[in-house]
Order: structure tokens, then sequence, then C-alpha cells
């Protein structure tokens, strides 16, 4: 269950962590992510052709084409994705879309959920794909997440 981003800033990641993993393959069709990440292939293509449109992938058409990603894995943080798909809103605006609610007239919650946003924030910016594929170390991750 997504709780802060939408279904579709969920299958962008994972379609984009499936490219990230496999890079080295080259160009990957939109039906074989779909199959592979058990996604429907229409909303496979229709978010990698978005994400296209934003510069974070490649395609090539015809017969033999697919997807790529457009820059090395480490170059893509989480928060690039989540900033094409769904907006920046979550790490922006009040939890309860309270009316007025800012930093002069906080609602109940403002600061609460103000420090989480950044910390949220902070985290989807310094977390790249490659943090994700297999091999990656843990202490790299560390590193690159408190840096």
């Amino acid at each position: 269950m997504t709780v802060l981003f939408s279904k579709k800033c969920e299958y962008a990641l994972q379609s984009l962590l499936f490219l990230a993993e496999f890079q080295d393959e080259g160009i990957l069709s939109a039906d074989h992510i779909a199959n592979h990440l058990d996604i429907p292939k229409e909303f496979v293509s229709k978010i990698l052709r978005s994400l296209t449109k934003s510069g974070l992938v490649v395609s090539q058409r015809g017969k033999t084409g697919g997807f790529q990603l457009a820059h090395a894995p480490e170059r893509i943080s989480l928060m690039d994705v989540i900033a094409d798909i769904d907006g920046t809103a979550v790490f922006e605006d009040c939890l309860f879309c309270h009316p007025g609610c800012n930093p002069d007239a906080p609602c109940p919650v403002h600061e609460t959920w103000s420090l989480m946003q950044n910390q949220l924030s902070h985290l989807m910016k310094n977390t790249h794909l490659d943090n994700f594929i297999p091999g990656q170390s843990l202490h790299q991750f560390q590193q690159d997440v408190n840096a």
C-alpha cells in the first residue's frame, strides 16, 4: 500500500530500479519490464514515455525498441523520479491541508510534520538508484544518505 506516493510513482520507481539493475543489458522493452514487475504493459509504457520527456529515460522505437536510463544510476535520485511523477507537494504541504497553516500560524501537527517532511526530502534527494542495485555496499548507502 502506498501512503505518500501515487501508484504511478510507485510503478515509476520500480521500473527505473529495474532499468538500473539491468543497465548492462541495454535497451529493455516495456513488455519485458512489465512482465518482470507484474505491472500492466500499457502503464509501464505510459510512465516510461513520461520519464523520457523529463530526461530520466531514453527510448528507442521499433521492433527492438525499448527504454534505458538516460544517466548513470548514481546520478538519478529518488526525488528526481518522485518530483517528476507526483510533484513535491508531499514535502511542502500541510499533512491535513489545514487552511492557512504556515510557520506563522501553524496547525497542531505543523512542527512535527514539517520536521518529518524535511527528513524525508533529504533522504529522497540523497538516495539514488544505484543504492538498490545488488552488490551496493550498505556502508556506501549510509554515506550517501548522510551526505
